[in-house]
């Protein structure tokens, strides 16, 4: 297979995603965030809703952009069905934490590529994450440290809540919010090198 270098757009606000592709040695030629909604349907399962949100927000962007390959990717944190926010206030991260602490939940990734010739390749990674259960003066160091701050479910398992974690099962980049190999080999899938 020969592999080609067709511009490839980020459709992401996340600098984690821009840094995980960076850490594999892949860069954007652009990154355009797709600003779209982001409620979930009511009968949307988690895993559901990180799909659907992933292949819209690549359908958006590729709907400007010709000859181009986009990559999109949605990071969803759910207890059961229940899918939680991307905390944007003390009292939201609070009521996460909590949520979490001493239980276990599952991060769940959808990416979405479209390639150049408009076809749409897309993955589920699910990822589960343990946290112990949290004492309220750590509840409230962590809501001061700001770790939580647009983040799903209220934590970035690469900050400071990593202290929290006791064990995970699946891909850790998929909880930072990419998972590496399942797009990596979407990306070679379609010649992308």
């Amino acid at each position: 297979m020969s592999l080609d270098h067709t511009p490839f757009i980020l459709a992401s606000a996340s600098p984690r995603r821009v840094e995980l592709l960076a850490q594999i040695g892949i860069s954007p030629t652009e990154i355009v965030p797709a600003d779209i909604g982001e409620t979930a349907l009511p009968t949307e399962t988690p895993a559901q809703y990180a799909e659907r949100m992933a292949y819209e927000k690549a359908i958006k962007i590729a709907g400007n952009y010709s000859e181009t390959r986009v990559l999109a990717a949605d990071t969803v944190v759910a207890v059961g069905r229940r899918i939680l926010p991307k905390a944007e206030t003390e009292a939201e991260a609070c009521a996460c934490l909590k949520l979490l602490s001493g239980r276990q939940h599952r991060v769940f990734g959808g990416i979405c590529l479209m390639n150049k010739d408009g076809r749409a390749y897309q993955r589920l990674s699910v990822s589960t994450v343990r946290f112990r259960r949290l004492a309220a003066d750590e509840l409230d160091a962590y809501i001061q440290f700001g770790d939580w701050q647009g983040k799903a479910g209220g934590y970035a398992i690469q900050g400071m809540a990593a202290r929290y974690i006791s064990t995970i099962s699946g891909s850790y980049s998929n909880i930072v919010g990419l998972d590496l190999y399942q797009t990596s080999g979407m990306l070679r899938a379609v010649g992308y090198s």
